[in-house]
């Protein structure tokens, strides 16, 4: 079966090494052919478009056009800007093509969730504050109390001990908990959709109860996709019953929370942040929560490692017939 590869610039501005990883996966079991397009005409850019049989469109979605331009087209995944049009799945069965889907977002998971856990500490611990005080002056050398950097009017020390309340139970969430459960934190999480073993492998004592997760939270951790059914999830009211000094951790989408609020009470060191996402990107240079002492900020990347590439090819390829069995 001929396989087809190609990729926009688009694509590869967010994925830039999954193209390559991928050919160099299936080549050695499947006669693959990879093409970065300069523009959104695929058959053109094909050496044989009558030949291909599979397609793997990365950056682009196929219209009809294309379509009726790869006559052998059996089957194809594609991955374009989101959301995908809402007739891709129609418009391949009308061409009698079959669509190869991800299983799931996981390729992302693990750098996101790792992270997450160094945002945390970093919060806790005020590392980056620290770092950027030695450059300019030696002040921050001249402890108080020995050794003592931490802010004890929020959420500081070792995650041990630390009551981390997590909302979630997916691919980023399960292994957040984990991790923050292997580390001693006592750990909750509340997710009415996730299935009791996506708790009991995380180390979290499920909550039924959305509010009654905030109530103690020394760590809140917000960890679900952005969606219509999630934006907003966290209210404002949720995010004033925090408890004085909590340490809140974004690294998904911001806007599942009252970012207003959560702004509010942050700006009045109510709370501590430690965030990878925010309600508007990039920051504006003047936003007040660039440089505070109880904010550690980073500009929306925690997700994208080589690592996450190369999950992103080795997921796909996992789809393709010939290379599990070559494997």
């Amino acid at each position: 079966m001929r396989t087809a590869i190609v990729v926009h610039p688009r694509f590869e501005q967010t994925w830039p090494f999954v193209a390559d990883h991928l050919v160099s996966l299936l080549r050695p079991s499947v006669d693959v052919v990879l093409t970065r397009l300069a523009d959104d005409a695929l058959p053109a850019a094909l050496p044989d478009p009558a030949g291909v049989r599979r397609l793997i469109s990365l950056g682009v979605y196929p219209t009809d056009a294309d379509l009726d331009g790869l006559p052998g087209l059996a089957e194809a995944y594609v991955a374009g800007s989101w959301p995908p049009p809402s007739d891709l799945d129609e418009r391949l069965e009308r061409h009698g093509v079959r669509r190869i889907t991800q299983p799931s977002e996981g390729h992302w998971a693990q750098s996101v969730a790792e992270y997450a856990l160094g945002l945390t500490i970093c919060g806790l611990r005020r590392i980056p504050q620290q770092h950027a005080a030695i450059v300019s002056d030696d002040s921050a050398w001249k402890h108080a109390y020995g050794q003592f950097g931490d802010d004890p009017a929020f959420s500081h020390g070792t995650i041990a001990g630390k009551r981390v309340r997590i909302v979630g139970a997916g691919n980023i969430a399960s292994r957040y908990a984990s991790y923050t459960n292997m580390l001693g934190a006592d750990v909750a999480a509340w997710d009415p959709f996730a299935s009791e073993p996506s708790f009991h492998r995380a180390g979290a004592r499920k909550e039924w109860h959305l509010e009654r997760l905030l109530a103690d939270a020394e760590i809140f951790a917000p960890m679900v996709p952005l969606n219509p059914g999630t934006e907003g999830l966290i209210t404002a009211e949720h995010v004033r019953a925090l408890p004085k000094g909590c340490l809140v951790v974004l690294v998904t989408r911001a806007t599942v929370c009252d970012v207003p609020e959560l702004r509010r009470r942050v700006l009045a060191d109510e709370l501590s942040l430690a965030a990878d996402v925010f309600d508007v990107e990039p920051l504006p240079l003047g936003d007040p929560l660039l440089g505070r002492h109880n904010v550690v900020h980073t500009p929306h990347n925690a997700g994208r490692t080589l690592h996450a590439n190369h999950a992103y090819a080795e997921n796909l390829a996992t789809q393709l017939p010939e290379y599990v069995a070559h494997g």
